[in-house]
């Protein structure tokens, strides 16, 4: 006769291993995952940009609070270098903090995150909107169609463009990089898709840093005559928002000569509030092409987590995948239609986006 004592411990094992495969069932990793520690490290522009970086920390926040984690070593966390030339010195201090996982937010961390994968082999890397060299085989890379959310922008601007009767649109990129030409590809693209003989008058900063410029360089557009300006320019974007403020700021509720902005990576329509000049509330954000580099971080963590880390492999994330998106809450109808009807085209594979931008 089996023995009590030996059906108890039957019954353990059995309830054991039903846990195991519940957990596989739903894409859990079946052993402690609070033993799974994540951390990132973000530009020089900080966690708090209003953009890029503080997507991520939403995401990686999310993730950790999910698995029951804490801010800290034994949790996730993350790094914020003061320069470029601390990048390799920030990568390298996550890693020796036995942190399982360090993602870097942001392309300029190419070069720094295969220097130093090659020196913590240990380490699992997450490279965030570039793409790593393969043979780095513990280093994925994360990249999102940007062109695809920007196409969807470019066709708001083109539509309010006509409304206000601009043939022109602006936009403001950071560093000229192939990330950023994406933006402006998609831009040009969507604007052209509802009229071809709006031009797109784009200028590049060199620099995702400063605001100063960014509204320096919005000054000379809005002199211009461009009441509709994208921005896909990190901290620069700050100053292209300022700019528009101050230049709106001077107008009546209604002008048409207000100046919109539409805003990246987050949805950024708070950073568009101003008063009128007969004192009325208003915002100047259009839209916004959201890029999803925190659900995009979130699922790549979780990959990790589970033991299948693409490793030596690009992982792209799209409006199919819900990795970009747009934001048309503060859009009139015909505004929003154009654009849910493009954003299903391109679901469905009717429209293809270039990421690379027109002459």
């Amino acid at each position: 006769m089996v023995s009590r004592r030996m059906m108890i411990i039957g019954g353990v094992i059995v309830v054991a291993i039903a846990g195991i495969g519940v957990a596989l069932m739903n894409g859990e990793k079946a052993t402690n995952n609070d033993k799974f520690t994540a951390a990132m490290v973000s530009d020089t522009n900080g966690v708090n940009d209003k953009g890029f970086n503080q997507s991520a920390w939403n995401g990686l926040q999310k993730w950790g609070k999910a698995n029951h984690l804490t801010k800290g070593k034994d949790g996730y966390n993350y790094f914020q270098p003061k320069t470029v030339a601390d990048y390799d010195t920030q990568l390298t201090q996550a890693a020796t903090a036995n942190y399982d996982l360090v993602a870097a937010i942001g392309n300029t961390f190419k070069d720094s995150v295969e220097t130093v994968a090659q020196k913590q082999p240990k380490t699992k890397f997450v490279l965030v909107d570039e793409q790593a060299n393969k043979k780095y085989k513990n280093v994925a890379s994360v990249k999102f169609h940007s062109e695809q959310s920007s196409y969807l922008v470019g066709v708001a601007a083109a539509k309010k463009a006509q409304e206000v009767g601009d043939k022109t649109v602006g936009f403001i990129g950071g560093m000229r990089n192939s990330v950023i030409e994406s933006f402006l590809a998609g831009y040009q693209a969507g604007v052209k898709s509802v009229d071809p003989s709006i031009k797109v008058d784009a200028t590049f900063a060199g620099t995702f840093s400063d605001p100063a410029k960014g509204q320096t360089i919005t000054k000379a557009k809005i002199a211009e005559g461009e009441h509709i300006i994208f921005q896909a320019a990190g901290g620069v974007g700050n100053g292209v928002f300022q700019a528009a403020k101050d230049q709106s700021a001077t107008l009546s509720a209604g002008s048409k000569d207000k100046v919109w902005v539409i805003g990246v990576d987050l949805d950024q329509t708070n950073m568009g509030d101003y008063k009128t000049k007969d004192g009325k509330q208003d915002n100047l954000t259009l839209t916004s092409s959201l890029t999803g580099i925190g659900r995009g971080l979130q699922l790549i963590t979780k990959q990790a987590q589970n033991d299948k880390f693409p490793g030596g492999k690009t992982v792209y994330y799209g409006l199919k995948e819900g990795g970009v998106g747009v934001v048309t809450k503060n859009l009139n109808s015909d505004e929003k239609k154009a654009v849910n009807n493009a954003k299903q085209q391109i679901i469905d594979g009717d429209i293809k986006v270039s990421a690379v931008p027109s002459k």
